[in-house]
């Protein structure tokens, strides 16, 4: 572990981006719906969350839940919301296409990272459910991605540290690894030392639910859903101190 490993926080909210910045975060990953893996978030949350803060702020651009086989009206919603977070101030985004049979939709990715450029690109957890992650990882780096956040195909980055590692090496410094799911302040320094990652991604290991103002009444939680979580600037703070450990 050394100093230089960055730590990104996934925030769904102008708050949790404002506690991941106090607690000394170097990043944070901006989206929505997060119950869902994670959707695009509106002009108006991207806006006023980089007034917010000075730290990155990259955002996601997924269209829908469910797979990452994007139709061609899905990618103009893609290249189009890519176009407003370079707008607006983002240093990064975070997308992701693939084809039919599950490997990187070369096409769709190298549209989506002309109409992110000058900005960093990242290539985000789709790479999980790829059939053969290093020969996607070779197209990756030849597409000219940034970076790839991924668990190692497992369940957490912990189950898939040796994935991780076998990541790390294959890409040789020309694609940073970003390790996420399940990272948090206990396992992240073993998970840095064994994966050899210089980035990590963290979300629900930093976050704790939100007290709700006027809490609504059981008969209208179902419909309503529940109070997110918020980023926990001591829990970040504690993420980055492990890191550094």
């Amino acid at each position: 572990m050394t100093a230089s490993t960055i730590v990104e926080i996934c925030v769904d909210g102008v708050a949790s981006a404002v506690a991941a910045e106090r607690g000394g975060a170097d990043r944070v990953e901006l989206c929505v719906a997060l119950g869902a893996g994670g959707l695009t978030p509106s002009a108006g949350l991207i806006a006023t969350t980089r007034r917010a803060i000075s730290i990155g702020l990259h955002v996601l651009i997924r269209p829908r839940a469910g797979d990452f086989v994007l139709a061609d009206d899905e990618c103009a919603v893609c290249l189009l919301d890519i176009r407003r977070a370079v707008e607006l101030g983002a240093d990064g985004v975070v997308v992701g296409a693939l084809d039919a049979s599950g490997s990187i939709d070369e096409t769709r990715v190298r549209a989506l990272i002309d109409a992110a450029r000058p900005l960093s690109v990242t290539f985000h957890r789709a790479f999980d459910v790829v059939p053969e992650p290093l020969a996607a990882l070779e197209t990756l780096a030849a597409l000219g991605v940034d970076r790839v956040l991924t668990s190692g195909g497992a369940a957490s980055a912990w189950e898939g540290r040796e994935q991780l590692r076998e990541l790390v090496v294959a890409a040789r410094g020309r694609v940073a690894i970003i390790a996420g799911a399940g990272v948090n302040a206990s396992n992240v320094g073993a998970l840095i030392r064994l994966a050899g990652v210089s980035e990590i991604h963290a979300g629900g290991g930093v976050a704790s639910v939100a007290p709700a103002a006027a809490p609504l009444p059981a008969l209208w939680r179902s419909a309503f859903g529940t109070q997110p979580d918020v980023v926990d600037a001591a829990r970040v703070a504690a993420l980055v101190q492990a890191t550094r450990a």
